[in-house]
């Protein structure tokens, strides 16, 4: 059976403080008002997306439509990833996003708006972008995510953990991340880390440190300003040790990017980055919490079709 023409539509009824079920309605009728032929499916629990993405692309379907948050369509992309039918780089996702961060979507031009996002589905403007694949540790065994955005380690993997929890109990917003961020400081401890990214070795203290595709994370930081979603590397930025208060105070510089200018502040670019610690330190992939160290990231070049609005 040929899908191929169809968008499959992933709808997170979660998403957003329920707004993915609150508005589907309205969304399903901008939808069939913009002449779009689609099928969708609401997801009903944790993965349910990444197992919804593989099992309908295997049918037929080489359009997705996510209608969520960064947390769901990073569950499609391994879904992607893990279907066999289809090379990768021959899936279409687009977004309408109904999620808390949309920080993916700030990178693609997508506008928060729902008709608006809609005209640029039908505008049709499609760009392949990178994708990472990172190797962690998990209870002893080593696993295997894939990420279309952002994976952040150290403090940032504790803050979308905590982050992750407020939203479990529908109390997420706009300043759920800024909250969890402020909390997470009082407890957090640094680690002692070796990261090699391709042949450059650095050993420091570090206190937070992000592996980039795309710009944005924690619903508008800039954590990668330079960072370019189809130039096949990694932006890879490192925070070594620095004190609680100059943390609070430089938080309004993770929004422009120009905390990159401060002397703790080390930046790197390359292909494959490895990453070792004491003790460990942990894993966040697009806001999804993971396991830890030790990890290995590498680039998945030009490996996924978007629609952008840019």
């Amino acid at each position: 059976m040929d899908n191929s023409g169809e968008w499959f539509v992933i709808v997170n009824p979660n998403a957003g403080r329920r707004k993915g079920e609150k508005d589907w309605l309205e969304i399903a009728a901008l939808l069939n008002n913009a002449g779009l032929r689609f099928t969708n499916v609401f997801t009903e629990h944790p993965n349910h997306a990444m197992k919804l993405a593989r099992k309908y692309i295997e049918a037929g379907f080489k359009k997705i439509i996510v209608v969520g948050g960064d947390g769901t369509l990073n569950e499609v992309v391994n879904g992607v990833f893990t279907q066999k039918k289809y090379p990768t780089s021959e899936i279409t996702l687009a977004m309408i996003s109904v999620g808390t961060g949309n920080d993916w979507g700030r990178s693609f031009g997508i506008p928060p708006g729902y008709k608006e996002a809609i005209d640029v589905i039908v505008k049709g403007n499609c760009k392949l972008q990178d994708v990472g694949r990172v190797s962690y540790t998990y209870k002893d065994l080593v696993k295997q995510r894939h990420f279309i955005n952002m994976a952040g380690l150290g403090f940032d993997a504790m803050v979308a953990k905590r982050t992750n929890k407020v939203k479990e109990q529908g109390k997420s917003g706009p300043f759920s991340y800024l909250i969890s961020l402020f909390t997470s400081l009082i407890s957090y401890n640094d680690s002692k880390v070796k990261i090699k990214v391709d042949q450059e070795v650095f050993n420091a203290h570090v206190f937070t440190m992000s592996v980039a595709i795309c710009k944005f994370n924690g619903g508008g930081m800039m954590q990668a300003p330079n960072a370019i979603p189809d130039d096949g590397l990694f932006d890879v930025t490192v925070i070594t040790r620095l004190s609680r208060f100059l943390v609070i105070r430089s938080v309004k510089k993770l929004y422009d990017g120009s905390f990159l200018s401060m002397p703790q502040v080390k930046t790197f670019r390359g292909e494959k980055v490895e990453v070792e610690s004491d003790p460990p330190m942990f894993l966040e992939t697009d806001g999804e919490s993971l396991g830890h160290t030790p990890m290995t990231f590498e680039v998945v070049p030009l490996s996924i079709s978007v629609v952008s609005g840019n």
